[in-house]
């Protein structure tokens, strides 16, 4: 959901902050883009972290701690740190502030929906540099297969530009520990270099699941950020449940 050439790191914290944050029930998540409908039990947290290569040097990193708090209903609120590298060398270094809030529940054979948004930093100049909203809607076929779909706005402080995004996902478990993951994401937008921003992005890969609190990711991405380029994504998520009732 980011083209690089716009030098905006608005742009870029949206295309990180539609990432999710999952239990049992949990969506793609890591270093994939299309946001799913979920949120966990009160009190669970988890961690997040990927590194991305890009076939032109780029590079993008980044950790996301997430942990979910019982408000009007549960509520996921999580710190996504971005650290970027640009084909031309400028690094960057950025906060996103994420709140998600499952409106209908993620069940077999219904639609799930939930709403997430937030604000985007410069940690490197300590700027406000955006905003985004995200609406993840989700259905669930069967135990093995879920289809995400997602509708949302970004706002870049820096050119006082809107863009509406988008995207859509699909995971498939064959065989466990083993989920094939695939999606198509972007931004549409009246940026002057208008092809470049609004190209499809698309990312497909392979999650390892060996326990129930813990995923590898790796993932082959094309054009993620508007360069062109393709990308080799290494991911490692870790969750921690919420503590059970009878525990003191």
């Amino acid at each position: 959901m980011l083209a690089t050439r716009c030098r905006s790191f608005a742009l870029l914290a949206c295309a990180v902050t539609t990432l999710l944050w999952a239990g049992h029930a949990r969506g793609a998540g890591g270093a994939f883009v299309v946001d799913d409908a979920a949120v966990d039990d009160p009190f669970a947290c988890k961690v997040e972290s990927s590194a991305s290569f890009a076939s032109n040097t780029a590079f993008v990193a980044m950790t996301n701690p997430a942990c979910v708090l019982p408000l009007f209903r549960p509520t996921e609120i999580g710190f996504n740190f971005v650290r970027t590298r640009s084909q031309d060398g400028d690094w960057g270094t950025g906060l996103v502030v994420k709140t998600k809030m499952n409106l209908l529940p993620v069940e077999t054979g219904k639609v799930g929906l939930a709403v997430s948004g937030g604000p985007a930093f410069n940690l490197l100049t300590g700027d406000f540099a955006g905003a985004f909203l995200n609406v993840p809607v989700t259905y669930t076929a069967s135990d093995s297969f879920k289809l995400n779909v997602n509708a949302g706005w970004i706002y870049d402080r820096d050119s006082d530009r809107h863009s509406a995004s988008y995207g859509a996902g699909v995971e498939w478990i064959p065989a466990k520990p083993f989920t094939l993951i695939a999606e198509v994401f972007g931004v549409l937008t009246s940026h002057p270099d208008a092809r470049t921003v609004t190209d499809p992005r698309f990312q497909a890969g392979i999650r390892i699941t060996p326990i129930d609190i813990m995923d590898f990711d790796v993932i082959y991405g094309r054009n993620i950020y508007g360069e062109n380029a393709n990308w080799i994504t290494v991911g490692w998520n870790v969750r921690f449940p919420p503590p059970k009732k009878d525990e003191k």
